[in-house]
């Protein structure tokens, strides 16, 4: 069997990143400044969201414009192909929306069973 180039591993854990598919998720409602985007991010830090879009920015996925304002102001926006993106988090994001109940039972019957072990 080949093996995966080191940019198809790096692009996956993008994709399966918590912080990359919920700040696509919410750039899909429109263009937002950062304090905006991190109102909605919640719980996600500062520092984690600063870095979450840099990365989604060098992979093409994210547009980063300062405006020309006093003080500068910077919006973030889906690129063309953070759009096509988000089809694929969007999926996830409303799995993960539709099955949470059906999930926190499995944990706790897991968790119940190993604590009386």
């Amino acid at each position: 069997m080949e093996a995966y180039p080191k940019l198809t591993i790096e692009i996956m854990g993008l994709v399966a990143d918590k912080w990359s598919l919920l700040t696509v998720y919410i750039l899909g409602e429109g263009t937002l400044r950062f304090s905006e985007l991190r109102r909605r991010a919640v719980p996600i830090s500062q520092k984690m969201l600063t870095q979450t879009l840099r990365v989604l920015e060098r992979h093409g996925l994210v547009v980063r414009r300062v405006l020309p304002t006093a003080p500068p102001q910077v919006e973030y926006s889906l690129s063309p192909l953070g759009r096509s993106f988000l089809s694929a988090a969007s999926v996830i994001c409303a799995w993960t929306r539709d099955n949470l109940a059906e999930v926190d039972a499995a944990r706790q019957r897991f968790d119940q069973e190993r604590s009386a072990a």
